[in-house]
């Protein structure tokens, strides 16, 4: 389902994606078993961090953080787990696909994007931008690509990028069944993260949706 291009390998020699998809996975209202592992998730993140300098000794977070630097940003996961370690905030309840998500997100550290399936046309191709291409944010704005940004396109446009997120096209709406979930890993962040962070968002999305079914399971790179 996923084609990674030799412009990809050259610049990105020891990155990979992950990807996950998940059918008959739709879940509409709220699931009381997500809502008490997204307390328990929160919970383990207050007591696994005492401090800022105890994230910053994260291998995970610390590859993110220099891939972004290089396009100066910052890693918003990272804003994110200061919210809710520091400030007592929660992950934010959703749609329990995306909820889901967020959840092995903040966990694992490991940026993610998910994708309503049925909007997905043809192959998935993970490439570095030329600062060529745009698509449409979540927001509804259009925008370029970063030149060398790592980002996922279909037949039709582009998906996501490390740097601007997922588009609009394909987001996981309410009545979305079925699912693929994207994890992007810049080098330093190792195949086993990535795979125990895709079993994770599979294990939320069946509190939600039990009778869901995995059809694809994978770590490309």
């Amino acid at each position: 389902m996923l084609v990674v291009t030799e412009n990809w390998r050259r610049q990105y020699a020891g990155a990979s994606m992950g990807l996950l998809v998940v059918e008959n996975a739709q879940c509409l209202g709220r699931s009381e078993a997500l809502e008490q592992q997204r307390r328990q998730v929160e919970k383990e993140l207050r007591e696994a961090f005492g401090s800022k300098e105890e994230l910053d000794a994260s291998a995970v977070l610390a590859a993110y953080s220099q891939y972004y630097k290089q396009f100066k940003k910052t890693y918003h996961v990272r804003q994110q787990l200061e919210s809710v370690i520091f400030k007592g905030k929660s992950i934010p309840s959703v749609t329990p696909l995306v909820e889901a998500m967020f959840m092995a997100e903040l966990k694992n550290g490991l940026l993610t994007a998910g994708h309503d399936l049925e909007q997905v046309q043809g192959l998935l191709t993970l490439d570095a931008a030329s600062a060529d291409e745009s698509y449409v944010l979540l927001n509804g704005k259009e925008q370029a690509l970063k030149a060398q940004d790592m980002f996922l396109r279909d037949d039709v446009s582009v998906l996501s990028s490390i740097i601007y997120g997922p588009d609009q096209r394909t987001r996981i709406r309410p009545e979305t069944k079925n699912a693929v979930f994207t994890v992007y890993a810049p080098e330093g962040v190792s195949r086993k993260n990535v795979e125990q962070h895709l079993e994770d968002i599979y294990s939320y999305v069946r509190l939600a949706a039990p009778q869901a079914l995995r059809r694809e399971q994978k770590v490309y790179g």
